[in-house]
């Protein structure tokens, strides 16, 4: 029997795999999604959203997918790994991805050039003449080369007089900004640029209780002692995947031990045994 059943949980309360399922809204998260979807529905073309290893961005990034996902009119394609060789690799896969049907190529292979001619008749096509909104989120950003965001930024130059055709969102680690931002064409196109930070001491609290609640816990007694919470939160600093990967090891080491809460002692125990 998993540790999970024994507690009374129905499934796995802290994993750390991004299921928007156990996606808790932070403030910073709340006012993330909230500010992504309004530059998609008005369609203002390029979205960044920044932060360090750990701060939930991919966790984000499949809540949004999977709202932007329940609304009809979006098109919406999802990079998870945009480890691409070169441009051409690059522009070839979006092709595929969006299931856009190439013009014949008499007597040769497609070039980029031809895969940028594609995309963008099926841009206009889908934004202008069935009113519908193509949206490309891109999560691990920092992973795309430099030839990849320029074609991006070419990408973003297909627009009407009111609106972009192609709504981009990158989600990245830090090590993204200072390339971006050398690219002054592309910088200039960011619609939204927002930071995601650690999560403050009463949400890493509210976090763990939200999932507990979230995973089917409905017992009396708390399975985490108010100074073991607050341990977590000073080793942890707020952000999501220590505290997932913390709390799991803890309710593991509470069953080991036969006790009946996660106490200071363990998570400070824990803690050093962590890398």
């Amino acid at each position: 029997m998993s540790y999970y059943k024994i507690l009374g949980l129905d499934v796995e309360p802290f994993s750390t795999s991004p299921d928007p399922g156990f996606f808790f809204e932070t403030k910073e998260h709340k006012a993330a999604l909230f500010r992504l979807r309004v530059a998609v529905d008005l369609k203002r073309g390029l979205s960044v959203v920044l932060g360090d290893v750990g701060v939930g961005k991919t966790t984000l990034s499949r809540r949004l997918a999977q709202i932007l996902g329940e609304d009809p009119t979006m098109i919406l394609r999802v990079v998870l790994n945009p480890d691409y060789l070169s441009e051409h690799e690059f522009l070839a896969d979006l092709v595929e991805r969006f299931n856009i049907s190439p013009d014949p190529v008499a007597g040769h292979q497609a070039t980029t050039l031809d895969y940028m001619k594609w995309i963008e008749k099926f841009l206009f096509e889908k934004s202008i003449t069935q009113r519908q909104t193509v949206v490309l989120l891109i999560d691990e950003a920092q992973k795309l080369s430099d030839p990849c965001l320029e074609v991006l930024r070419s990408l973003l130059n297909y627009e009407t007089n009111e609106y972009k055709t192609l709504q981009l969102i990158l989600m990245g680690q830090m090590e993204l900004l200072p390339r971006i931002r050398q690219i002054k064409n592309l910088w200039d196109r960011i619609a939204l640029k927002r930071l995601l930070k650690p999560l403050e001491k009463d949400e890493v609290k509210k976090m763990i209780e939200f999932r507990l609640q979230h995973a089917g816990y409905q017992g009396h007694k708390p399975l985490f002692t108010e100074e073991a919470l607050d341990s977590i939160c000073d080793f942890t600093q707020g952000y999501p995947r220590k505290i997932a990967m913390i709390c799991h090891d803890a309710l593991e080491h509470l069953l080991m031990h036969n006790k009946e809460s996660v106490d200071l002692e363990s998570v400070r125990m824990l803690a050093q045994e962590s890398w």
